[in-house]
């Protein structure tokens, strides 16, 4: 009898032992099963980004600093491929290789998505932004996240803003200094209807043109003159085939940073954290650098040129804001009363 007790508790404690075993290997495999799938990247992951400026911008070095981010984030299982100066796409077709899947990302000038959202035609108004701590605060707060939002329906989500800074004019033939100093001149710009009417009302023509086409038109006498920041017509040598600038400060420069939204969709939840704190990371860099990177380029341009620079005074400044305020009333239907209040106390905010 005991001889078989002891077999008994010997059969049943060796069961006891099996089912610990395997429930506890079972949990573990189960556990790190769980953990693969939260981790949420079983092969590299490739983002093919686009943008059409040069790397040394403000744009250009957050691409690449967005894409060192994520790369160290992901412990290099998230790969942003950077192609700057429109070698994968250009200004033109970008937007329209986004929307079809044919790139994951891009970061066009806000210009360009007034065709897609009136919006956003408000961040062309000119003088929509008196400095560069209004342009931070607006695009952080209830502006940037109503001109985001409003691209959802487009299968575009928006991450967030880099700013290249306040444009210039620059000119061939004469120093641009009154608003009468427009007439009869032929300037280029980016695709937009607030820009083309910006400059129609000052009495000049105006060419929507590719950015990487503009420093042949320049220099070929095709366009007197043309609007940018500092870093683009440093970045570009425009200084070098154009005799006079303006320091005006009168338009906005900024980009859209845009992900399609299936393929954002398609990622695992913790790809999109990675994303989304390496944004927030290259956005606060961006601010911080923008405006020193502006200041910079334009000693470059004044050591490296012969080009002659007038600085709009504040009076010369009033009148060129008076003659272009119709712009606001004309655009509010389409920009919408809200958003060009907040752009409106803004102003009065940093006047």
């Amino acid at each position: 009898m005991k001889t078989f007790l002891g077999i008994a508790l010997f059969l049943i404690t060796g069961l006891l032992l099996s089912f610990y075993i395997g429930f506890h290997f079972d949990f573990s495999e189960r556990k790190l099963v769980s953990d693969d799938d939260q981790e949420g990247i079983k092969e590299q992951i490739v983002i093919k980004f686009s943008h059409v400026v040069a790397e040394n911008t403000p744009k250009g070095l957050a691409a690449r600093k967005f894409a060192e981010l994520v790369d160290q984030k992901s412990n290099h299982k998230v790969k942003v491929e950077v192609f700057p100066n429109g070698s994968l796409y250009s200004d033109k077709e970008e937007l329209h290789a986004l929307q079809e899947g044919d790139v994951q990302m891009i970061a066009p000038a806000t210009s360009k998505l007034g065709s897609i959202s009136p919006k956003w035609q408000a961040l062309d108004l000119p003088f929509a932004f008196p400095s560069e701590a209004a342009i931070n605060e607006g695009l952080d707060g209830t502006i940037g996240r109503t001109l985001l939002s409003s691209l959802n329906s487009h299968n575009i989500k928006g991450l967030g803003f880099w700013v290249n800074g306040l444009k210039q004019i620059t000119n061939k033939d004469h120093a641009i200094i009154s608003t009468d100093d427009f007439k009869d001149r032929k300037f280029r710009i980016m695709s937009s209807s607030v820009l083309k009417k910006q400059f129609n009302l000052l009495g000049s023509q105006s060419v929507p043109m590719d950015f990487n086409e503009t420093y042949r038109s320049l220099e070929s006498g095709e366009v007197d003159g043309e609007e940018n920041t500092i870093s683009n017509i440093y970045s570009k040598k425009y200084y070098k085939v154009q005799n006079y600038m303006t320091i005006s400060n009168h338009g906005f420069l900024g980009y859209a940073i845009l992900i399609n939204n299936d393929y954002w969709n398609s990622l695992p939840r913790n790809v999109q954290t990675i994303i989304q704190d390496a944004i927030k990371e290259t956005v606060a860099w961006n601010q911080k650098h923008y405006i020193s990177m502006n200041k910079k380029q334009l000693k470059s341009i004044k050591e490296e040129s012969d080009i002659e620079i007038h600085t709009l005074n504040a009076e010369e400044k009033k009148r060129w804001i008076k003659k272009l305020k119709p712009l606001y009333q004309q655009y509010e239907p389409a920009a919408g009363k809200k958003l060009i209040h907040d752009i409106e106390h803004l102003q009065y905010k940093y006047q």
